[in-house]
């Protein structure tokens, strides 16, 4: 049973991860964007480096979950 539940949370941290991911491509587009104002881009930078802690954090995750529903 835990194996399943590892394994669903692994979808779902694998799913978070990308939509993190995108989030993070959207924003570095914007703060190199040099026709968006100076704020736009800082803060789009700042949310750039953000949102590649939270997919990082989401990949360590799922990674965590994969090996544990191995088991």
């Amino acid at each position: 049973m835990e194996s399943i539940k590892n394994a669903a949370n692994y979808v779902s941290e694998t799913v978070q991860g990308a939509g993190s991911e995108a989030s993070k491509e959207a924003n570095k587009s914007v703060a190199k964007d040099g026709n968006a104002s100076m704020g736009s881009r800082a803060t789009a930078a700042k949310d750039a480096v953000g949102d590649k802690m939270d997919q990082t954090s989401h990949e360590t995750k799922a990674d965590v979950d994969k090996e544990s529903a191995k088991h």
